[in-house]
């Protein structure tokens, strides 16, 4: 059974137990003290009810898993400084959705009727089926804002801002401008946008492609065909088309808007084509894909967007990141990935607010703090909402793998965004 996290250190000596069922040490006790009438859902006099939606296995092989550690060790951290206005964090872990929107919003239900959570936080996942359930019962919700649902609702935030705006938002110009500077400039470059045909991948072009044209490129290719299903066994046709986009020569640089299986088909086709070009996607930055010579091999040169500051930084807050993830896997140094990031960064935005909504903790009192929060120096740069309700903070770094380890190509920067038309 799911039990509140209580100690740093009897986490860390349960890693095995963490590991397989998502669960946690407890204090013996009587359990936690009810709360003053009418504290909100999931809160007690000494804890917050959190749980998590994470896309841990999936069709493709592809696994957000890491998120949930990310997660659970920023809550670690915040309870072994003391909790949340003297309150200690209950996480409960993240549910599997299976990247299914079927089951995206099963967990949702689950979370807020059975478990009764205050906030959902990490929601990372292709899919967010849940999002207007949890919208409804105005529950909190924290995660990576690559999805439209990120972007309007009054309960969901993401840990970055909303990187899919309705028209009247702005686009994050870190990936255009970033690509720019490793070019020599924009001007008189092409680029090729890959991305699948979902939902999401036709967004992407969409914002992706007006985003690189207003950084000066010329968009030769813009296409969402690649079956989100399934990963292709012949890249053939769509190397074919990206080769001859650019009036008959292959682009300058070829960006795929899609995750780690997808990228390492078409970039080891592109390259057996004989592709010289600048390859770039906003997945792979993970040490544990270096493990198999052909994934090391299809990744080499690319260079990956990140929206968070690089591990490889030398920044105070980046070391307190690494030593929070080793406490969290019972002190044992695990490679490092985005997932990890993406969970504690979403963790990480909640306990801000959550601290700054005071002891009387409610929805309320919570989307009251959130209307004027903001801070600065983050792992993701300054933070404020509810501007990321509609805008991206703006903020990221591109690194590139080269020679079976990641360097730092665009150093982590903010960059003025666009109106989004």
């Amino acid at each position: 059974m799911l039990r509140p996290i209580r100690t740093l250190a009897a986490a860390a000596a349960a890693l095995a137990l963490v590991s397989a069922c998502n669960s946690a040490s407890t204090s013996s006790g009587t359990g936690p003290k009810p709360g003053p009438a009418g504290n909100a859902r999931g809160v007690t006099a000494d804890s917050i009810k959190v749980g998590g939606i994470v896309s841990m296995t999936t069709a493709s092989g592809y696994s957000k898993k890491d998120t949930d550690l990310g997660a659970r060790a920023r809550y670690l951290r915040a309870n072994a400084e003391g909790g949340v206005n003297g309150r200690k964090i209950e996480y409960l872990g993240a549910e599997d959705d299976g990247q299914d929107p079927a089951k995206n919003l099963a967990a949702a239900r689950k979370l807020v009727q059975q478990d009764k959570v205050f906030a959902v936080s990490p929601m990372s996942s292709v899919t967010f089926s849940g999002a207007d359930f949890l919208e409804q019962e105005k529950v909190p919700t924290f995660g990576w804002g690559t999805l439209p649902s990120f972007c309007g609702p009054k309960y969901v935030y993401g840990f970055n801002g909303c990187l899919v705006p309705t028209p009247g938002g702005t686009l994050n110009q870190t990936w255009p401008e970033g690509i720019a500077q490793i070019l020599g400039g924009a001007q008189g470059k092409s680029v090729a946008v890959i991305a699948n045909d979902s939902d999401a991948g036709k967004f992407g072009i969409r914002t992706f492609q007006q985003g690189f044209t207003s950084a000066g490129f010329t968009v030769s290719y813009a296409k969402a065909s690649v079956p989100g299903t399934a990963v292709p066994n012949d890249w053939s046709a769509y190397v074919k088309e990206i080769m001859e986009s650019n009036g008959g020569k292959a682009p300058d640089a070829v960006v795929s808007v899609m995750q780690t299986p997808n990228n390492i088909g078409l970039f080891t086709a592109l390259k057996r084509s004989g592709y010289k070009g600048l390859i770039s996607d906003p997945t792979d930055y993970d040490p544990g894909l270096l493990a198999k010579d052909a994934t090391k091999q299809a990744l080499d040169g690319v260079h990956v967007l990140l929206q968070f500051q690089p591990f490889e930084s030398a920044d105070p807050q980046m070391a307190q990141f690494k030593a929070d993830i080793k406490a969290a896997a019972g002190g044992q140094d695990v490679p490092l990935n985005m997932h990890m990031m993406t969970g504690y960064m979403s963790a990480d935005l909640f306990l801000s607010i959550a601290q700054k909504a005071g002891k009387e903790l409610t929805v309320e009192s919570f989307q009251a703090a959130a209307q004027g929060f903001s801070d600065t120096g983050t792992l993701v740069g300054d933070r404020a909402e509810p501007k990321g309700q509609k805008d991206s903070f703006g903020c990221g770094a591109l690194v590139q793998l080269k020679n079976g380890a990641y360097e730092v190509s665009v150093p982590f920067k903010c960059y003025e965004p666009i109106p989004f038309k």
